[in-house]
């Protein structure tokens, strides 16, 4: 006779199984690692006190719960953004480790993509990132968003041309992380003339606050001459300011140290023409999970898992 207590470790080995996919799937139509593990866990929730007897196929029952209630929380996400201060990019999440977060391939993953997706209907959104980073046929996620598979290939195809519409050519990490240098050198030495070299014509900065941090702009601003000198503007800004490598959302980054902590990161979209984009995340809501692994790092034999929703975590649910 099989117990509860055997019944229960059955569901959550079937959950734990599927949890980092549930998560780059949330996170990738969220932007939010918070959103993201809300998510995951309400959908063990619905899994740990559903009839699973009843249930045909378990990983799709996940997945399906998953996208609806990130469906849900984009729906509401939307009227909230409305109050934000300045612009909104993603929660940066170390992708050092897992450089696909979960998925078939790295697609809908970098920060650039994430803030053009905020852009799509959060229907479009989910069958973009089903099909794209878990390559989902058009007849499963018709099921999961609950449209037919006619309409889900017009949603993913209207996704990709807008996607499309608005994609740079790419440079390799090397590159990128040559350039993330080069960037934040010119502009520790106040070097305008530098930082006009590096930038295509069309450079835009984005910095993420909230406004919570001061001196920073509260919109974009667009244009060589403009960003050069805006990242020269405060001398002051750069002092005690240390640069760290990193590996955020599939792209080589840098992370900005003041006093021993991570106050700051910057991904940037380059081509051969220079930089596009320099996206600053300085909210500091969003750099905690970033701050809780390095510090992790940091110390002696010390592991976190803070960017990943682990076994233990299900166990506890």
């Amino acid at each position: 006779m099989t117990s509860d207590a055997d019944t229960l470790d059955d569901a959550a080995a079937v959950f734990t199984s599927a949890r980092r996919r549930l998560f780059g799937i949330a996170y990738r139509m969220l932007g939010s690692t918070a959103e993201a593990e809300d998510v995951v866990q309400e959908t063990w929730v619905r899994w740990q006190t559903t009839d699973r007897s009843a249930v045909v196929n378990p990983q799709a029952f996940l997945t399906t719960a998953a996208t609806r209630l990130a469906i849900n929380v984009l729906q509401s996400a939307r009227s909230r953004r409305e109050t934000y201060v300045g612009p909104w990019l993603p929660e940066p999440v170390d992708t050092s480790e897992d450089p696909t977060l979960g998925a078939e391939r790295a697609e809908a993953l970098d920060v650039a993509v994430l803030v053009l997706l905020e852009r799509l209907t959060p229907t479009e959104r989910a069958a973009y990132v089903l099909r794209e980073a878990f390559d989902y046929g058009y007849p499963e996620i018709a099921r999961i968003v609950g449209v037919s598979p006619t309409a889900t290939r017009q949603l993913v195809s209207r996704a990709r041309k807008h996607l499309a519409s608005e994609r740079r050519s790419s440079v390799s990490d090397a590159a990128r992380r040559d350039l993330l240098a080069a960037l934040l050198a010119a502009a520790r030495a106040g070097d305008v003339e530098r930082l006009e070299r590096l930038f295509a014509e069309d450079v835009v900065s984005r910095t993420d606050s909230n406004g919570r941090v001061k001196q920073v702009a509260r919109v974009a601003v667009v244009g060589r001459s403009k960003v050069a000198r805006l990242l020269t503007a405060f001398s002051t800004f750069w002092e005690g300011v240390t640069v760290e490598p990193l590996e955020l959302n599939g792209d080589a980054a840098m992370g900005l140290v003041r006093d021993g902590e991570l106050f700051a990161t910057l991904t940037v979209t380059a081509s051969d023409a220079g930089l596009h984009q320099a996206m600053w995340q300085m909210n500091p809501d969003k750099l905690g999970a970033l701050r809780r692994a390095r510090a992790g790092r940091a110390a002696p034999g010390a592991t976190d898992g803070s960017a990943t929703p682990g076994p233990s975590a299900t166990a506890r649910s």
